[in-house]
């Protein structure tokens, strides 16, 4: 599922096509995805101006000039494809439709905002923009991890005394905002803490080192346009390339990148998903 950076590629990908710009027409061509679609969800789109284009977690939101907001989610496979517009140096032109094309915005400068989702795991909402933070999907969500309340300070106090692993911890939406599996063990391997350490039992001074490296780490990935694997693509339908650079993640088996380590990247399950991590470089 794509994380924080993928996320943000998106947004920053899709934000000159959509931002001040009207929604001439709006195809909806099925009454669901992960959940329904919101009632009449074509007519409200149709006719309204996108004011702005922002993040929040891993979920993009369309403020628009009707009051409402659009939300999207991308889930496992679903993607934001641009046509009919500049990217770049080059001109995309409109594809034929596609059989999981679920949700089209015909934009007034003649750009195509596609949604196409093969395994249908995605999502969309509208929601009154003034009410945007209590919809049920981010009522809960912590601060950004760029943003100014995501400090040394928050994370020993949010962490003290826990008894869940450091890994699981960050993972947490309630902790922090839009991290998941890959940049939580790359973050740690740089820090140099095993992923199953419980995180009351961790260092404050370990803890305050992870709030540089998490954006550290997070910065890189979306310079590099996130990271690919299985569906992800970029607006203009570019892989991202950050998984080249992957210090653990995905390496089992594998000699770790630290210098003079000489160790192999290992494995362990931790509540259902896979934590890769160097037994020499994170004790």
């Amino acid at each position: 599922m794509p994380e924080l950076p993928e996320v943000e590629t998106v947004r920053r990908g899709l934000s000159p096509v959509m931002e001040g710009q009207l929604i001439t027409l709006a195809e909806v061509n099925r009454p669901d995805l992960r959940w329904p679609f919101p009632n009449r969800m074509a007519d409200r789109l149709t006719g309204a101006m996108v004011d702005r284009l922002r993040r929040r977690s891993k979920y993009i939101l369309a403020d628009l000039d009707t009051g409402e907001t659009l939300l999207i989610h991308l889930g496992m496979s679903g993607r934001m494809l641009i046509s009919g517009a500049m990217l770049g140096d080059s001109h995309h032109d409109h594809p034929a439709p596609a059989k999981h094309d679920h949700v089209v915005l015909h934009m007034g400068q003649g750009a195509r905002i596609t949604f196409n989702d093969a395994r249908r795991f995605g999502a969309m909402d509208l929601m009154n923009t003034a009410e945007a933070d209590g919809h049920w999907l981010m009522k809960d969500l912590g601060p950004e991890p760029f943003a100014n309340d995501f400090n040394e300070n928050y994370l020993i106090s949010r962490l003290k005394g826990r008894n869940t692993p450091i890994k699981s911890a960050l993972l947490d939406q309630r902790v922090v905002a839009g991290l998941g599996n890959i940049y939580v063990c790359e973050v740690l391997h740089r820090a140099h803490i095993h992923p199953a350490l419980k995180a009351g039992h961790i260092a404050a001074e370990s803890i305050a080192q992870l709030v540089p490296l998490i954006r550290q780490v997070l910065e890189e990935a979306i310079a590099a346009g996130g990271s690919s694997l299985r569906d992800y693509r970029q607006a203009d339908g570019e892989l991202g390339y950050f998984q080249h650079g992957f210090a653990v993640y995905g390496r089992e088996g594998e000699t770790c990148v630290t210098p003079g380590c000489g160790n192999t990247i290992s494995r362990i399950v931790q509540s259902g998903r896979s934590s890769f991590f160097c037994p020499t470089c994170q004790r």
